[in-house]
């Protein structure tokens, strides 16, 4: 483990007991999150908040959505995601889903992405409520995001549906709480060819998908490549230009057969104003090209396309209110862009303006080890704190 030393700001014993029970909650993101959810749901109860919740198909993951006082101006969201990726195959020094104290760094899945902001703010609900603040809060908890940004979309047309109308939203993601006003779209694909089968020394009267598929992969590569060469920068990003990749591909039963199936799925990470649906359109053009020698030989031969998941970048102005509160609560005035995806765009394209700003480092999200400084979580409980001054609201 890290050595690192750090301050000894840290932050209250609420706040690191509820960071303590949200790791517990095993929420992988194949696995259900209403432990966690209906135990917020109680929690909240308890204080006489509730909360209103909206499941998945499955009926095994859940939204949460509760909203804290009745003042007469809109209200802010805290947003955070409940779901974590997995542990399997990382070499974790501790149990992951226990929040283990080391040299000023907390240890757990989830602890920077992201269960350290929302568990400061279900900390601080209490004391957000005693402050008969002129503005409600809402909490918004949600599923899946670690997938494609699923469940919030749900959340959101909630909010929709209701007619509630929030003057801005803080997405708590890991940013070392400075305040990020730019990312990356994310959109994530899949790609089934089906050809034909055949003995391995009688190629010519197979179809090979797994082939097929390296052409398409390919040019995909080709287009990555282009916007690398050609996109205009934009150095407020880690990698300044829109991205593409494979990440996954199946196919194939044996090495002497040529293979009738094969699938791969691919993402494209968007800077923001590129036409995702125009890029997408170009991948199936190309593919469309290759069916006709595809069909010559089988004339059931295909090529299917899926479009799995997509969340749109965000792209909000130093000036917006809510930017300019963010910094305020973060005694921080510097902004940000970042490469990674989150659900803020979506609470934005929902015309919620939106701001990104959390504990931790994003470096850290995933990994084996995964920490957050206590320093962070103090400064993150100080953030929160300063919502009840009456100087620190959304200009209207």
């Amino acid at each position: 483990m890290s050595s690192t030393t750090h301050t000894d700001l840290r932050p209250s014993g609420a706040v690191m007991e509820m960071i303590e029970r949200l790791i517990a909650f095993q929420t992988v993101s194949r696995d259900s999150n209403l432990g966690l959810i209906e135990w917020t749901r109680d929690y909240l109860a308890g204080l006489g908040v509730s909360s209103r919740l909206t499941y998945d198909a499955t009926g095994k993951k859940a939204n949460l959505f509760a909203t804290l006082g009745d003042g007469p101006k809109p209200g802010l969201i805290l947003s955070g995601h409940t779901d974590v990726v997995p542990v399997d195959g990382q070499a974790w020094d501790t149990d992951p889903f226990q929040a283990t104290i080391k040299d000023g760094l907390l240890y757990g899945r989830g602890s920077a992405d992201m269960k350290s902001y929302i568990a400061t703010a279900l900390a601080l609900a209490p004391q957000f409520l005693a402050a008969k603040m002129d503005a409600p809060l809402h909490f918004a908890l949600s599923y899946d995001e670690e997938v494609g940004c699923i469940g919030v979309q749900g959340l959101i047309k909630d909010l929709q549906e209701l007619g509630l109308k929030p003057a801005g939203c803080i997405v708590g993601e890991p940013t070392s709480m400075q305040p990020i006003i730019a990312h990356k779209g994310t959109h994530r694909f899949r790609c089934c060819i089906r050809g034909r089968e055949a003995h391995s020394s009688y190629t010519t009267m197979g179809v090979n998908s797994i082939e097929y598929a390296a052409r398409i992969i390919v040019y995909i590569r080709q287009m990555a490549d282009r916007f690398a060469q050609l996109e205009t920068r934009d150095y407020g990003f880690t990698v300044p230009y829109t991205t593409m990749q494979t990440g996954l591909i199946k196919g194939g039963l044996a090495s002497n057969i040529v293979p009738k199936d094969c699938k791969f799925e691919f993402e494209a990470r968007t800077m923001p104003g590129v036409d995702v649906e125009k890029l997408y359109r170009e991948i199936q053009d190309f593919a469309a090209t290759l069916l006709p020698e595809m069909q010559r030989v089988e004339p059931n031969a295909a090529i299917d396309f899926e479009w799995l998941a997509s969340a749109p970048g965000l792209n909000m102005q130093p000036d917006a209110a809510v930017v300019q509160l963010a910094a305020a609560l973060a005694r921080n005035k510097n902004h940000g862009a970042v490469s990674y995806g989150t659900e803020a765009g979506l609470f934005q394209r929902a015309g919620i303006p939106t701001v990104i700003c959390g504990p931790g480092s994003i470096e850290q999200a995933h990994r084996p080890n995964e920490f957050v400084a206590l320093e962070q979580l103090a400064q993150c409980e100080a953030f929160m704190l300063r919502l009840m001054d009456p100087e620190m609201r959304l200009r209207d």
